[in-house]
């Protein structure tokens, strides 16, 4: 099977674990039940038939025999009246008559074809079957030189009673094994279904429901990895917040002793530039310290992605610049967590308001099964090979964005980027509309 044509029919297929494997199980179910009920009822019902035909076939070639040693109409007639009053069969001669010419039945009607071929090579005589007359007759037309003879043949006389009572069987039997199977499958993907959640939960940085490892050996022990691993990352995330505390608390003690020598400088001037120096390195440090921290000890909790950004674009339209918010209608509340998402779409904005052209276009989408932020600005951009290189931490774009706006860490889009995947989204980068930047920043549902 080609690629094409496989995943042309990927589209019709369960994409479930438990809709592939119910559909493993079913089909070869069905395919040997369809198969061995073919060929039984085939071999043994053709077989059965053709046996019971011969018998009325022999039957039939006496009748006729019979019928043909007379040559008055009257003892003709008074001959078929004794075969049907002692036999019990339905015998009509008709002189001068001749029979119809005989339908083919359909392949599938198995009994019927075995019953006329039969009739047809047994009797001797041309003879035309019908057994459509009802379901328990079947008709038979024997031509004789004198005219036709039909004769009313029971057709349980013909071929057994209930051909299909098998397959009534094997169908039943199948249903109740396809119930028990999935009850059995359901039972056995539940423990997949659970670390699935569980895994996608932590992954949005909420807390991941806690389950039993349980179902077959191998679940069990990838569930059990899950929960291991699980444990190592929030104990490790633990630590680093206690010790990025502890460093913070040491370098801000320095720099505020700083601070104060330097408001006792005779020197203003030279006191004054010293103290921009030590508020860009608290600034730097705040920003070390909170890409390292990442906002990991939130809660998640509903956040409205549209008050959120309407707050940030108030604050930048507080400092004289120009911001077009765009907010289609949709439900933008999303379970994230809140100081993170704000730092997030504060760093994105702010950037585009450092260092892009003067206007920031701020849209907001809300869709079925995410919410996207764009960002756009009218500045000189970012080459499409360094896109991928700002992403890192400390590194700036191009300097093109950087001429003439201050020195930074070059840790705001690395921040970004790095509380969106926690929340299982992701940020991206582009080529904007009006020729400057464009940040895209989505959240899963």
């Amino acid at each position: 099977m080609t690629a094409g044509p496989y995943r042309h029919l990927q589209r019709y297929l369960p994409k479930g674990l438990f809709g592939r494997a119910l559909l493993i199980l079913i089909v070869p179910v069905i395919l040997i039940q369809i198969t061995v009920a073919l060929v039984f009822i085939e071999r043994h019902l053709d077989g059965v038939t053709r046996q019971m035909s011969e018998a009325i076939a022999r039957e039939l070639r006496s009748f006729a025999s019979v019928v043909e040693a007379q040559s008055d109409p009257a003892d003709i007639e008074r001959m078929v009246t004794e075969l049907s009053s002692g036999i019990g069969y339905d015998i009509e001669f008709l002189p001068n008559d001749f029979i119809d010419p005989q339908e083919r039945r359909p392949f599938y009607l198995i009994a019927d074809r075995a019953i006329i071929e039969t009739l047809q090579s047994e009797t001797g005589y041309p003879i035309s079957v019908n057994t459509r007359r009802g379901d328990k007759i079947v008709h038979a037309t024997l031509q004789l030189s004198a005219g036709v003879l039909r004769v009313a043949l029971p057709k349980n006389r013909l071929t057994t009673r209930n051909p299909h009572f098998l397959l009534v069987w094997m169908m039943a039997v199948s249903v109740f094994l396809i119930v028990v199977a999935t009850l059995f499958l359901r039972n056995q993907v539940r423990p997949i279904r659970q670390l699935a959640t569980a895994a996608e939960a932590f992954g949005k940085g909420q807390a991941a429901p806690v389950f039993k490892p349980s179902g077959a050996e191998e679940v069990r022990r990838a569930a059990l990895a899950f929960t291991t691993m699980r444990a190592r990352i929030e104990r490790q995330i633990a630590q680093r917040t206690l010790m990025l505390s502890g460093v913070s608390h040491d370098l801000r003690t320095p720099l505020t002793r700083m601070r104060l020598s330097l408001a006792m400088m005779e020197d203003e001037e030279e006191g004054a530039r010293l103290t921009r120096d030590v508020a860009e390195m608290e600034r730097m440090v705040d920003g070390f310290l909170a890409f390292a921290r990442g906002e990991s000890g939130e809660t998640p909790e509903p956040v409205d992605l549209h008050m959120v950004l309407e707050t940030i674009v108030a604050d930048e339209r507080a400092l004289g610049r120009a911001v077009t918010f765009a907010s289609p209608e949709g439900d933008a509340t999303l379970a994230l967590r809140p100081d993170a998402v704000r730092r997030c779409l504060r760093n994105v904005v702010e950037n585009a308001g450092k260092y892009g052209g003067g206007e920031i276009w701020v849209t907001l989408k809300a869709e079925a099964r995410r919410v996207t932020v764009v960002v756009e600005d009218n500045g000189p951009g970012i080459a499409p090979e360094m896109r991928e290189e700002v992403l890192r931490p400390f590194v700036r774009g191009d300097v093109a964005r950087n001429q003439d706006k201050g020195g930074g860490s070059g840790l705001g889009l690395s921040i970004a980027l790095d509380i969106a995947r926690a929340h299982g989204g992701d940020l991206t980068l582009s080529r904007s509309e009006h020729r400057g930047l464009a940040v895209t920043v989505s959240f899963p549902r």
